[in-house]
C-alpha cells in the first residue's frame, strides 16, 4: 500500500524513508496559501464562502465537478425562503455563486484530489497538480445518489436507468416508468416525471413511507401515479442489442414471488452516500461514513477542520439546512483562526 507524506522542511526527508512518496511544498507560499479552503459547492459550500469572504478571510473554494451540488439537478425548489413562487435549482445556485464571488472568495471549478489533514498545520489540499495550503478547512462535499447494486442495473445505466428525473425525464415522454423509493425524493421524482411519462409507478419495499405527508399525498392524488408496496426490483431486462430497458422483475418482499413488469424507464431514489472517501482514516466518520461533528457545531475530530451540509447531515438533507450549516462552519472557522492568531 502506497503512503505519501507532505513535508514543509527538507530536513525531514531522512526521517521519512518509510513513505513511498515525498512531497515538498512551501507551506506559506502567498499564491497558494489561504485562511480557509472550502471543498465542495452547493448551498453549504457557497454559503460558507459568502460568510468567510465577508469576514475578510482569504478564501479558496474548490467547487468540484459538476459545480453547485445536487440542486443543479433539481427542477424546482418550492421551500427555499424568499422565493414564494419557487425557483429552479440551477438558478438558485447561480445566485449563491455570484454572492460568494462578490465577497471576494476565489472559486475554482476543480476537484480536490488529495487532502492531508492529520499531519499538522497548515492543512494541504491537492487539486489539478497544485498543492494548496490553509489554516482551516471546511468540507462541503455533499452526498451522491445511491443505486440498487444489482448486476443488471449497471448494464442499463444511461439506457433506461437513471438517478435524476430532472436530467433524464424528457427522454421518457409518453412512456411508463418506475420510481424506486419511499422518501420525499421518490415522491418529488415521481411527480416531476408525470410531466413527461404516460404513467409512473412508485415501487417501495414496505407500506410505511419516509416521505412527508404533503409529498406523499401529492403523489397519491396524481392520476398518473400508481404506488406498489412490498416490492423490490430483482432484475432489469431489455434489448440486448440496443441496451434499451424493456421491463423489470419485481420481487414481493413478503412472499418472495417474482412477477414480470413491463416498463421503459427506471429512476432510483433510495438515498445518498456521503462523499467522504477523501477523508477516510483522517476524520471520524459514523457507521454510514458521514463525517462526525461536535454537538450543535460543525467542528470535526481535527481542530481547524469543519464539515457542513449533506456530508455530515443524513437526517435533514435540505438546501436550507445545508446553507445554515455552511454559515455555521464559516463562523466557527473565523473564530478558530482568531483564537490561534491571538
Amino acid at each position: 500500500m502506497s503512503h505519501s507524506l507532505v513535508i514543509t522542511d527538507w530536513t525531514l526527508i531522512k526521517k521519512s524513508c518509510r513513505f513511498s512518496k515525498l512531497i515538498y511544498i512551501d507551506a506559506m507560499t502567498q499564491e497558494t496559501h489561504y485562511d480557509t479552503i472550502i471543498i465542495g459547492s452547493g448551498p453549504a459550500g457557497y454559503t460558507a464562502a459568502i460568510y468567510a469572504g465577508r469576514a475578510n478571510l482569504k478564501t479558496l473554494l474548490l467547487e468540484g465537478v459538476p459545480q453547485g451540488g445536487q440542486l443543479m439537478i433539481t427542477n424546482e425548489v418550492e421551500n427555499y425562503p424568499g422565493f414564494p413562487e419557487g425557483v429552479l435549482g440551477p438558478e438558485l445556485m447561480a445566485k449563491f455563486k455570484a454572492q460568494a464571488e462578490r465577497f471576494g472568495a476565489k472559486l475554482l471549478p476543480q476537484m480536490a484530489e488529495e487532502a492531508v489533514l492529520n499531519q499538522g498545520k497548515p492543512f494541504k489540499i491537492l487539486s489539478e497538480g497544485t498543492w494548496y495550503t490553509a489554516d482551516s478547512v471546511i468540507i462541503a462535499t455533499g452526498a451522491s445518489a445511491r443505486f440498487l447494486g444489482i448486476p443488471s442495473e449497471e448494464k442499463f445505466k444511461g439506457k433506461g436507468v437513471s438517478a435524476c428525473a430532472t436530467c433524464d425525464g424528457f427522454f421518457f415522454k409518453d412512456k411508463h416508468v418506475i420510481v424506486v423509493g419511499g422518501g420525499d425524493s421518490a415522491m418529488e421524482e415521481a411527480t416531476f416525471l408525470t410531466k413527461f411519462a404516460s404513467k409512473v409507478t412508485i415501487v417501495h419495499r414496505r407500506d410505511v413511507f419516509r416521505a412527508s405527508k404533503i409529498m406523499l399525498e401529492r403523489a397519491k392524488n396524481n392520476p398518473k401515479i400508481e404506488i406498489l408496496t412490498f416490492k423490490v426490483i430483482d432484475e432489469i431486462y431489455g434489448d440486448e442489442e440496443t441496451g434499451v430497458v424493456k421491463g423489470v422483475k419485481l420481487k414481493d418482499t413478503r412472499t418472495g414471488e417474482i412477477t414480470d413488469f413491463p416498463v421503459e424507464g427506471i429512476f432510483i431514489a433510495i438515498g445518498h452516500d456521503p462523499n467522504t472517501k477523501l477523508f477516510e482514516g483522517q476524520l471520524d466518520l459514523n457507521e454510514k461514513k458521514y463525517i462526525v461533528t461536535k454537538p450543535d457545531k460543525t467542528a470535526t475530530s481535527i481542530e481547524g477542520v469543519f464539515a457542513a451540509g449533506d456530508v455530515q447531515d443524513s437526517y435533514y438533507r435540505q438546501a436550507i439546512t445545508a446553507a445554515g450549516s455552511g454559515c455555521m462552519a464559516a463562523i466557527e472557522a473565523e473564530r478558530y483562526l482568531e483564537s490561534i492568531r491571538g
